[in-house]
């Protein structure tokens, strides 16, 4: 399998979409890129960045469903629970939002201590993973991103306060999925929507989860959890 990416050159990351309002008006919500980010400019994203060295040693409060955690493992060399912890930090630094479950930590790592210091410990059993994507090669940088999707209702902060949001990302806000895309966007980002949409009205985790993996032309897709378009 370790053909498949050129690791030297990607970094792994995790990224979270929060879904609100899906049964009446579904909102996700997104926050726009500085002028001088290194990495798509002005754009609107999902909350979400590149794995830390420390996040492998995260003990989760809760973890990941198994079918999850089978679909991470995948054709990677990161572990589920590093990439799920990942996630929880990201959103919990660019939106100051929580997934936890209540309990003391009080030897919590540096760059944790803030999330531990609300009585919780990263909660990962309401993530579910739907998407994958590998950053085209000539990009300034390159990430293999894991996508998350989670329910706003899962979060134990109050989810229009983003006081507690460090400045990465700008104007946070819940956007309407209608209107999601009319913003100016990455390109995988509204794949990801579609995706999204697509999605909203199944009970249950998808059947498999597309993995863009942008290393040729013949294999631009797997799907993970199942057998890739390309194969016979």
């Amino acid at each position: 399998m370790g053909d498949i990416l050129d690791k030297t050159a990607l970094r792994d990351a995790a990224t979270v979409i929060v879904l609100r309002d899906r049964a009446k008006q579904p909102c996700v919500l997104m926050g726009q890129r500085g002028a001088s980010a290194a990495f798509m400019p002005n754009k609107y994203v999902f909350p979400g960045g590149a794995v830390d060295a420390g996040d492998g040693a995260i003990e989760l409060g809760r973890g990941l469903s198994q079918l999850d955690a089978d679909r991470l493992a995948e054709h990677s060399t990161r572990t589920p629970e590093t990439l799920a912890a990942a996630a929880i930090r990201e959103l919990w630094e660019e939106t100051g939002q929580i997934l936890g479950t209540p309990t003391r930590w009080p030897d919590a790592p540096q760059g944790w201590r803030g999330f531990a210091r609300s009585g919780h410990r990263p909660d990962a059993s309401a993530l579910q993973f739907v998407f994958r994507a590998v950053t085209p090669q000539g990009r300034p940088r390159r990430f293999d991103a894991r996508f998350f999707m989670v329910n706003a209702d899962q979060l134990v902060t109050d989810p229009d306060d983003f006081t507690n949001a460090e400045d990465e990302l700008g104007h946070l806000h819940w956007v309407p999925l209608s209107e999601a895309r009319a913003l100016d966007l990455p390109f995988i980002t509204e794949v990801v929507l579609a995706e999204i949409a697509s999605g909203l009205h199944r009970d249950g985790p998808p059947n498999t989860v597309p993995f863009f993996r942008n290393d040729d032309e013949a294999h631009l897709v797997t799907r993970l959890g199942g057998v890739s378009p390309h194969e016979p």
